[in-house]
């Protein structure tokens, strides 16, 4: 049974970071592609920001924190994590790592529909 299980999240003020850590069991890690999402509160919008393949040298970030975030793995650890820094309250939310076995990057890497697994979430608050 594949397990995806996120830590880091916390609440930090506006100019803060934070790294996210997010350990896989239950698959092939090597053999995955990894991505984070976030929800903010009250929305159901599931807005994909990371996404990484599985030999960590493709990635793609979304517009909202190109700059600011970094998305990396550690196929030895079966780890993917997300840094985040110079946040805003925007970023506030909870964090989703997911994985999937079939490459999203052609289909739309963007789209949380195309990551059969994901975590429990971590939550990320930002506020002065």
């Amino acid at each position: 049974q594949v397990r995806l299980v996120e830590s880091g999240g916390a609440s930090v003020q506006p100019g803060g970071s934070l790294r996210l850590s997010c350990v896989a069991s239950g698959l092939i890690f090597r053999s995955h592609y990894m991505g984070w999402f976030r929800q903010a509160p009250g929305s159901d919008e599931r807005e994909v920001v990371a996404s990484i393949n599985p030999r960590g040298d493709v990635s793609f970030l979304a517009d909202t924190v190109k700059g600011r975030f970094t998305v990396s793995r550690d196929n030895t650890k079966n780890t993917v994590y997300l840094s985040l820094t110079a946040l805003t309250p925007a970023d506030t939310g909870m964090y989703y790592c997911m994985a999937a076995e079939t490459s999203p990057f052609a289909v739309g890497w963007a789209r949380a529909s195309n990551y059969p697994h994901w975590g429990q979430g971590t939550q990320v608050t930002v506020s002065s």
